[in-house]
């Protein structure tokens, strides 16, 4: 069994990014009052998600502007799609094939209420499948939390990782998802993959 030995990990970490000038620069700042929240908790995994769009980025590579983002209430975890152009065909292709086929069917859906998300395809098919869909509003896009958090840790991590070539945001999604994925969350304690995988 191969392994490593490094006792003083944390510490050396916690210095580490104290040190580093994209982390201090694109950090987690606190800087929102705090707001009265409607709680909306999953009471296991995958049976609620929040689904969002981010957009438009600097064009990237295969002309992709545009990102999807799905996150599970319960573990975190996190998908997400860079897309050319925003379609009700792609919401749903990524629904389906992102989050469906490999989460099964969640019982509901938070999204704004933006055209992607409220196209008569996208909602014919939610209800074939029984899952029910809650809409933010304008006022309010805070009741998707879940969704909000999860566009401000991609966004973080792809400013740590570009700097001044914004061109490569398509290439470095993958890393900042990995980072995130296995970074335990603040609300579980564990990484979002070991929410998912067990280890």
């Amino acid at each position: 069994r191969a392994g490593y030995y490094w006792p003083t990990m944390q510490e050396d970490t916690k210095e580490h990014v104290k040190k580093c000038d994209k982390c201090q620069r694109h950090g987690d700042m606190h800087l929102t009052p705090p707001n009265e929240l409607k709680s909306l908790s999953s009471p296991w995994p995958f049976t609620w998600w929040g689904m969002d769009i981010l957009g438009p980025f600097t064009t990237g590579l295969a002309q992709k502007r545009y990102l999807i983002v799905g996150v599970d209430y319960f573990t975190k975890w996190i998908e997400a799609e860079p897309l050319a152009e925003i379609t009700s065909f792609s919401v749903l292709r990524f629904f389906k094939r992102d989050i469906l086929c490999r989460f099964g069917i969640p019982q509901a859906v938070v999204t704004d209420k933006g055209t992607r998300f409220t196209d008569k395809k996208f909602q014919e098919f939610l209800v074939i499948i029984n899952t029910k869909q809650h809409f933010t509003s304008v006022e309010h896009p805070q009741r998707n939390g879940q969704a909000e958090a999860a566009n401000r840790v991609i966004l973080r991590g792809l400013k740590r990782r570009l700097d001044e070539n914004k061109k490569k945001w398509v290439e470095e999604l993958q890393n900042v998802l990995w980072a995130y994925r296995t970074t335990p969350h603040s609300t579980t304690g564990e990484t979002p993959f070991r929410m998912l995988y067990g280890t």
